[in-house]
């Protein structure tokens, strides 16, 4: 059965969440960052090749902590946004998404009417196989998904004002590195480089001024507490892949 958003409610009430990306494909990872008191993570299906058997898995092995799964889906399509929601995944991430347009898809993707148009089948495992009630399981879809959209382009951040106009939409991701690409080759995959962060806190101050959530990523926690005191909730940290070789390597440098 669909659990309850715990994330989405945090960031309602102000809060700031802190979670991860999984670009692995152990069940027992996912157990593993339930236990450390992770908020959330997020499948990173635009990343890697997962197949569908294994983002189900990954949700699965959610349930038994409570941290809540979210999925970025590869393109931000109506039938990979319901895919990835009929897992029982409590939220999306659409990457992507760079005019008024694209982002009224996926948000709708992500709603039952009258809310949206996402596709309906009473019987996959968010529905609880069908053993749920229909109109309890639409009334909690409905209230319970986390919409994520994308801004990591100029054309998405030229028309973020109308994109926030969007009741249905939560969160406003930046991805730094497109957003880097997208300013120029000077600019490339330089993280502290002056026209971006000037266009990261741009990003920021509209998307709050909208009464929105923003979230970016943070490679470190120095890094997170300096984008919460700029206001933002939302914050996947590195990934399970970034965690392993950082240790790792802080480990063999260390002894050696």
């Amino acid at each position: 059965m669909l659990r309850e958003n715990k994330v989405k409610q945090k960031l309602k009430n102000g809060e700031v969440v802190i979670g991860t990306f999984v670009k692995t494909t152990d069940p027992s990872v996912v157990e593993i960052l339930g236990c450390t008191g992770m908020d959330f993570f997020v499948i990173d299906s635009e990343h890697v090749s997962y197949n569908p058997e294994t983002i189900t898995d990954l949700v699965r092995a959610s349930d038994l902590t409570g941290i809540v799964p979210i999925v970025r889906v590869k393109e931000a399509t109506a039938v990979n946004i319901m895919q990835a929601l009929d897992t029982g995944a409590l939220g999306f991430h659409a990457p992507n998404v760079d005019t008024p347009e694209q982002a009224k898809v996926a948000v709708a993707a992500g709603r039952y009417a009258p809310l949206g148009n996402r596709g309906f089948a009473p019987t996959h495992r968010a529905a609880n196989y069908g053993m749920m009630d229909k109109q309890e399981y639409i009334d909690k879809a409905n209230k319970e998904i986390l919409t994520i959209l994308h801004c990591e382009t100029m054309e998405a951040v030229e028309n973020l004002d109308e994109i926030l106009k969007l009741e249905e939409l939560d969160v406003i991701f930046i991805g730094p590195m497109d957003l880097s690409q997208s300013l120029g080759r000077d600019v490339m995959g330089q993280r502290n480089h002056p026209k971006l962060l000037e266009t990261i806190d741009l990003i920021i101050d509209k998307v709050r001024k909208a009464g929105k959530a923003v979230g970016t990523v943070a490679g470190t926690p120095e890094m997170a507490k300096e984008l919460i005191a700029k206001g933002v909730q939302y914050i996947p940290m590195s990934s399970d892949q970034g965690m392993i070789a950082g240790m790792a390597k802080r480990f063999v440098q260390e002894v050696k």
